[in-house]
């Protein structure tokens, strides 16, 4: 197994003066270097076929001594120095302070086919910004990382990515719901690999310090290793940067909400530089649709991350960017601009991508109406989002009155619906078949196009639940079959179709299935 380095983050940035791994605050540094836990008992679970192509990796490396060593911390790459970066943020609205990698440990950056990745351990251990945490990890937080990141690049979502999983051998003590009973559960390693790990935070903290200095410098590094386009630092590179970032998390957000899936913590410090899906905590796919439902439990009062109020907190996050960028540019009106432009650009976006959801490729001003009287009408009784959309492409412009029975798998009981509740879809069909009419498209073209928009498989949070208690009887069966199917969720897939269906009722309750909380 051998790697190309290109550790540019370590010997462009400054790093912590102080080597001792204790937890403090890290002043005048973008990282920490620590060293990852040695675990008594790796054992390899999966590996992502694809990314080890990706980072110039075989099959044959993947089953080595030195893989599993690496990839759960017993090793180091040669000539690296493992580190953890400095960051803060806001969390729930409010400013958190220094926050930084408290379990993520990064191996080093390494280059393939040009492109530069870095290469990070979650679970791995404590660093200085672990607070009072112990910096590991537990193996069901780690399978429905490893699979959800991965579902996520196959979705076309921008996202982190994971090589592998791996179980450490060691026990940890976890409260999973947060309630006084904790439990030791099985300890894991997952692998994350991106161009870069930076998240709004790491700029936020530099600010907040009034570290200008500091700030001046990881801003510099980041357009120059990740927005080189834009040119040499100044005032006028600053602000390009910062549209950019912004350009980044609203094609993000707007794939988030095509596909219904809701992070659940978009924290600041949870927020990627490249408009990467970062950070795979407690997160879940609409299923009913309700686009109040958050996943998390500790916003299960206030739902500030829940699915529709995902592009507002996207902008919010955006704004306080913006706030820690102002002593670069001293200029206002230029970040107020961008920040407009986000509200106005996810309007249309929007619009476009709903519009792409449903079949219509020419633009009407009644799209938008169609569109609003169709979401109200899935909030009628419960409708499994992912089932309707896929199933809609089916629909016949020339029987819109059975169209109810067509769709008649995406709801969850079909005794709610009321003789008042079939009249108002059967309004909206016909509203429907009258606006299919006016596109210059085939039936069969409009199926094949929505088909590559609306997926018919997504990683539910049952499946997950379902390889993770299989997991943790030593069985990866589920784990290798729900990331075969996730590999091509456009696709029918004949043989996986089982897995095209709703949510089961023994899951509508059940912890890890309808809500999570952050303990991993």
């Amino acid at each position: 197994m051998k790697f190309t380095l290109n550790n540019r983050f370590t010997k462009q940035l400054p790093a912590d003066s102080i080597l001792e791994n204790t937890r403090r605050q890290v002043i005048n540094a973008c990282f920490s270097y620590v060293t990852p836990k040695q675990t008594t008992n790796p054992e390899l679970v999966h590996v992502s076929d694809d990314m080890l192509t990706t980072l110039g990796l075989s099959k044959e490396d993947s089953i080595t001594k030195e893989f599993l060593n690496v990839f759960t911390g017993n090793s180091l790459l040669p000539d690296t120095k493992p580190y953890a970066m400095c960051y803060g943020g806001h969390q729930f609205g409010n400013w958190a302070g220094q926050l930084g990698d408290g379990r993520a440990i990064n191996l080093a950056e390494v280059k393939h086919n040009n492109k530069t990745w870095a290469l990070q351990l979650k679970g791995a251990g404590e660093t200085p910004y672990s607070r009072t945490a112990d910096g590991l990890a537990v193996l069901r937080s780690s399978v429905r990382e490893y699979l959800c990141s991965e579902a996520m690049h196959y979705l076309g979502v921008p996202t982190t990515r994971a090589l592998s999983i791996a179980l450490t051998g060691d026990n940890v003590l976890r409260d999973i719901l947060y309630n006084g009973n904790a439990a030791y559960e099985k300890g894991a390693i997952v692998t994350r690999v991106a161009p870069s790990f930076l998240r709004f935070g790491n700029y936020q903290l530099l600010a907040a310090r009034e570290d200008t200095t500091t700030l001046t410098t990881l801003v510099d590094y980041t357009i120059k290793n990740h927005f080189s386009h834009l040119g040499n630092p100044s005032k006028e590179t600053y602000i390009s940067f910062f549209k950019e970032v912004a350009e980044k998390t609203l094609e993000m957000i707007v794939h988030w909400q095509r596909v219904g899936f809701v992070h659940g913590v978009m924290n600041t410090d949870n927020m990627s530089i490249l408009g990467l899906t970062i950070d795979y905590g407690p997160y879940g796919w609409l299923e009913g649709y309700d686009v109040d439902w958050t996943p998390n439990t500790t916003d299960a009062e206030n739902r500030r991350y829940r699915y529709s109020n995902q592009p507002n907190v996207g902008l919010w996050n955006l704004f306080q960017l913006a706030n820690a960028l102002f002593p670069l540019i001293n200029d206002a009106a230029p970040l107020e601009a961008i920040l407009d432009e986000y509200k106005s650009a996810y309007e249309s976006d929007s619009l476009q991508m709903m519009r792409s959801k449903i079949g219509l490729y020419d633009e009407f001003d009644t799209d938008f109406t169609l569109i609003q009287e169709l979401e109200a009408n899935l909030q009628l009784v419960e409708t499994d989002m992912t089932i309707f959309y896929r199933m809609l492409a089916n629909f016949n412009v020339d029987a819109p009155n059975k169209a109810l029975i067509l769709l008649e798998d995406a709801f969850y009981n079909t005794a709610a619906l009321t003789d008042q509740v079939k009249s108002k879809w059967n309004k909206w069909f016909t509203a429907y078949a009258s606006r299919l009419k006016l596109e210059n498209i085939t039936a069969a073209k409009r199926k094949e196009q929505m088909n590559l928009v609306n997926p018919k498989y997504v990683l539910r949070n049952y499946m997950s639940q379902l390889a993770i208690d299989a997991a943790e009887n030593g069985d990866y069966t589920l784990i290798n079959e729900l990331y075969t199917l996730l590999k091509q969720p456009y696709s029918e897939q004949h043989k996986y179709k089982k897995w095209f269906a709703k949510r089961p009722e023994w899951a509508r309750h059940k912890v890890g299935c309808s809500m999570l909380s952050c303990s991993s």
